[in-house]
């Protein structure tokens, strides 16, 4: 199977925000290959180095609300 790495990234993202704190910061327990791709696509810091977390960019936060809401949102009922 071939797997699409822009749908891993999109949902990766989405579930950043899920554990988004202290305003932009996400923990990074997600596959290295798909934190490098956020990064090269200036959607997070640079996710190397000791801390258990990434910062996202504005366009990483903007991106990751959207993909959240998007893809777990519940439709409004009526």
């Amino acid at each position: 199977m071939k797997i699409d790495d822009d749908k891993v990234d999109d949902a990766v993202l989405a579930l950043l925000w899920l554990t988004l704190h202290d305003e932009r910061r996400a923990w990074k327990g997600f596959d290295w290959d798909a934190l490098d791709r956020l990064h090269q696509k200036d959607l997070i810091l640079d996710p190397k180095g000791k801390a258990k977390s990434v910062v996202l960019t504005d366009e990483g936060l903007r991106r990751s609300e959207a993909l959240f809401t998007e893809l777990f949102a519940q439709a409004p009922r009526q």
